[in-house]
């Protein structure tokens, strides 16, 4: 069997294992977003994440991708769920998109020398491979609505990883209404 069809048969049954998981997990827990509120940006955790499992973040690729230090050579990519930052530099598919490079910024200090610590929703990674995840500083800020609150991301809901959909909306809306980060100066994001 070539490699790649093996590589891409793992990638499947890593996904429906990780759904099956998630599930049962879901099954036995309460609602995740019962009580959201926001400090700095806070909600409730849920019932998926890894129990107190502190990650460092060793780099930013982009305003809603990242890396950390799992143990592994390489370390893990994570991407965001629930957001879409602009890219900050012309891609494969997608163009340099309008506030991309102060996005990407943004998050690097907001993770510069920080751990976070990951919560997963329904599937747990994406087409690419990349691990996705809701994160947490260790000051209880919930990293993807942050960046959502000040403007330095907009909301991508993919089905179906939900959990934080209203919360991201709520807080899209209000950046939007305050002209906030991206939407302060791009016309066509009005």
């Amino acid at each position: 069997m070539p490699a790649i069809r093996l590589k891409y048969i793992l990638h499947i049954l890593l996904i429906l294992l990780s759904g099956s998981l998630t599930a049962q997990s879901a099954a036995t827990g309460a609602s995740a977003d019962a009580g959201a509120g926001i400090k700095g940006t806070t909600v409730n955790r849920g019932t998926n994440s890894t129990a107190e499992e502190w990650f460092a973040v060793t780099r930013v690729v982009d305003g809603d991708t990242f890396w950390v230090a799992d143990g592994s050579e390489k370390g893990l990519k994570i991407r965001l769920i629930g957001i879409d930052a602009p890219e900050p530099r012309n891609t494969g598919t997608r163009p340099k998109g309008y506030f991309g490079a102060e996005s990407t910024n943004y998050l690097k200090q907001l993770l510069k020398d920080k751990k976070v610590r990951l919560e997963y929703d329904v599937s747990r990674y994406d087409r690419y491979g990349r691990t996705l995840a809701y994160a947490w500083l260790e000051d209880g800020t919930f990293v993807n609505a942050e960046l959502v609150k000040n403007g330095f991301a907009t909301v991508m809901t993919v089905p179906p990883n939900v959990r934080h959909q209203e919360t991201f909306t709520e807080l899209a809306a209000k950046a939007r209404r305050q002209n906030k980060g991206l939407w302060k100066g791009d016309p066509s994001a009005k």
